[in-house]
């Protein structure tokens, strides 16, 4: 496609008709796809439309094989206020009780049921009071941070030359979908390449509404020939016409 994150700045890529912007001409920086200091794989996102998704995974299967194609798991985990939640149910404890001191836990990412206790004087007070409440957080902090469900990466696919179970474990989804046992860091560790398959509801609008021009005007739209410089789009726009 046009080229999605750090790989437009990739001439090669251009080259190969992997990405259809010409960096050159755009200014596009290279080094935020590929430089001296970075360890890991250059990263190709593809997108996709949403409804297409899965039947690309299908084609990269019967290509490849079943047994050498999989998704990715992914484990999410206990959160501090979640955790919270999660134990007072277990013990018990009023629902409107928990929620109340889940609610005193700070919200903003990385907030450790640690830190909130330091910095929140009612949660330090509660901790150190009723001993139901005190058994609550203690319990709480234990269980922070480690996995609570597993479900399946929103775009990770892991594609080998032999069959995955040589490498790593597997797991049979809810929706019957082979996926791996290990998470994306584990797999490049053991030297897989992961690749992305994205589906974006973007892409499925546009792909609508090409078929809605065409089916109403006539007139088949071609995306990559609209001119980045067209007046009457930028008109749209400064008029904040951007919805539909």
């Amino acid at each position: 496609g046009p080229g999605r994150g750090s790989v437009a700045g990739s001439l090669t890529a251009y080259c190969l008709n992997i990405t259809n912007i010409d960096p050159i001409k755009y200014g596009l920086l290279f080094e935020r796809f590929l430089n001296p200091q970075r360890i890991s794989m250059p990263d190709i996102d593809i997108d996709f439309c949403i409804n297409g998704r899965d039947e690309v995974i299908r084609y990269v299967a019967d290509k490849y094989g079943r047994d050498n194609v999989g998704q990715i798991i992914t484990f999410g985990t206990m959160k501090a206020r979640a955790v919270i939640r999660d134990v007072g149910r277990t013990l018990n404890i009023p629902l409107g009780e928990v929620d109340r001191i889940a609610k005193l836990v700070p919200e903003g990412p990385g907030v450790s049921l640690e830190r909130a206790i330091q910095e929140e004087p009612e949660l330090k007070r509660l901790e150190e009071g009723e001993e139901q409440t005190k058994k609550l957080l203690t319990i709480s902090r234990a269980l922070e941070g480690l996995s609570r469900h597993a479900s399946t990466h929103a775009s990770g696919v892991v594609i080998s030359d032999r069959p995955l179970v040589e490498y790593l474990p597997l797991f049979k989804g809810s929706r019957d979908e082979i996926m791996t046992q290990f998470t994306m860091d584990k797999i490049e560790q053991l030297g897989l390449i992961k690749f992305d398959f994205l589906g974006l509801k973007t892409l499925t609008v546009i792909k609508q509404a090409l078929r809605l021009i065409e089916q109403t005007t006539g007139q088949k739209l071609i995306i990559d020939k609209i001119p980045l410089n067209d007046e009457a789009t930028y008109h749209l726009v400064s008029e904040g016409k951007t919805t539909g």
